[in-house]
């Protein structure tokens, strides 16, 4: 699908406007949980390392993969083996 938005004036001076809307958008989305990390990192067309980097670059920290992550990660990877479909 593919959206069209109109732009005001000032951030259309910007080098590449469609983008910068793109990754505030994306990145209101993730923050409000209405994007997983996967779902946003395909908007912008990066792996989920890349979008950790971009996140990072841009000091967001509030949705960072944790330690609990981790954990259920590990769940899920005993669970997958144990039904041999890992």
């Amino acid at each position: 699908m593919e959206i069209t938005v109109k732009l005001p004036d000032d951030l259309a001076q910007h080098q590449n406007p469609g983008r910068e809307a793109l990754e505030a958008l994306v990145i209101e989305g993730y923050r409000s949980g209405a994007l997983s990390h996967y779902q946003a990192s395909q908007f912008l067309g990066l792996s989920r390392f890349q979008f950790d980097g971009f996140l990072k670059q841009r000091k967001i920290y509030e949705h960072a993969y944790s330690v609990e992550d981790l954990d259920q990660d590990e769940e899920t990877l005993r669970h997958l083996q144990s039904k041999g479909i890992l």
